[in-house]
């Protein structure tokens, strides 16, 4: 092991006056530069969805909504030949105005990739994204460790991501075992997801239809989940739903009937469960039903400024709803 000498260390008082720096998007609100996974099941169309983020890219065109920083793209179209390459790029599109540059071998991770890329990069500076088509075709981990081997493999590339300042994105399988968390479908251990910035997993693929959803998460981005539709070869956008609108899809319509209610209420609010569940208009549901949603869903409500309580009185049950006064709201007053 190579000495390192003492620590560099830096104060919190440093960090807190260092002005923000601004997120380098190669896709405006989808890919930042640094390391990212593209994770489906096999053959439902990740290759696809890869070329074409290529060549969006390259020429500076919105993919799936987002629009794209123009740059040269490197493709490292590792399970394909020439002629499927030519094939797919001809039903894409007729010509292109930007550069993608491919190459159908490589070295392994641990064994030449790096150098390879950083030569590539040295030669074309303008390249901002790189894509490895697939994560299995360049891993050679032979660690007993699974959690090791998996990390170790995608370390390199993360590291090269980095101090290069350009995106990577690596595709990779999902295994067999389905899960209720998408995330947790990535072939391999932990480790993988745990070395990328940010993982994005294709799912729910109808093959039928061509209907599927892509799920975003990352260390710097909110969740994000697409619906997606695969027509004449492209991945089209048909919905893009926020972290803040899942968390809504989960809420009572009570809950939800409540917080408007508010909304339009000057002061605070107090009375009976039966009272309110009359004055938002809820119909279908009992009113021990009503206070059980209220008490599941205050964190909710606190986060849309509208504090929850209840109290028992000789009289029975009293809700007590009140507006949250922010700081900022405060000083306005």
């Amino acid at each position: 092991m190579v000495a390192m000498g003492r620590l560099e260390t830096f104060s919190l008082a440093e960090v807190l006056q260092e002005p923000q720096e601004e997120t380098d998007w190669v896709i405006e609100d989808f890919v930042t530069t640094g390391l990212h996974l593209l994770v489906g099941p096999p053959k439902v169309g990740k290759s696809w969805m890869s070329l074409d983020m290529a060549i969006c890219v390259a020429q500076g065109d919105q993919f799936l909504g987002f629009a794209a920083v123009k740059c040269d793209v490197l493709y490292l179209a590792l399970e394909d030949p020439r002629r499927r390459i030519k094939t797919r790029a001809w039903k894409l599109l007729d010509e292109t105005s930007g550069n993608v540059d491919f190459a159908v071998a490589a070295e392994k991770v641990t064994s030449g990739l790096i150098p390879q890329i950083e030569d590539y990069l040295a030669e074309h500076p303008a390249t901002k994204l790189v894509i490895i088509d697939t994560f299995q075709m360049v891993r050679d981990s032979k660690n007993d460790n699974a959690y090791a081997a998996d990390y170790n493999d995608l370390t390199p590339l993360k590291q090269l991501a980095d101090r290069s300042h350009i995106a990577i994105v690596v595709v990779h399988h999902t295994r067999k075992q389905g899960d209720s968390d998408v995330f947790n479908t990535v072939s391999g251990t932990n480790g993988i997801t745990g070395c990328a910035d940010s993982t994005m997993v294709l799912s729910n693929v109808n093959r039928a239809d061509g209907n599927a959803t892509l799920s975003l998460t990352g260390r710097d981005r909110e969740f994000l989940e697409l619906k997606i539709r695969f027509r004449q070869c492209r991945w089209l956008l048909i919905e893009k739903t926020s972290q803040e609108e899942l968390e809504e899809r989960d809420v009572p319509d009570d809950v939800l009937r409540t917080i408007d209610f508010m909304a339009g209420y000057p002061s605070q609010w107090q009375g009976t469960p039966t009272k309110l569940l009359g004055e938002i208009g809820a119909e279908g549901v009992s009113v021990a039903a009503f206070g059980k949603h209220l008490a599941e869903h205050s964190a909710f409500m606190a986060g849309r400024g509208i504090s929850y309580q209840r109290a028992r009185t000789r009289e029975g049950t009293v809700l007590t709803l009140s507006h949250i006064r922010t700081e900022a709201a405060s000083d306005d007053q």
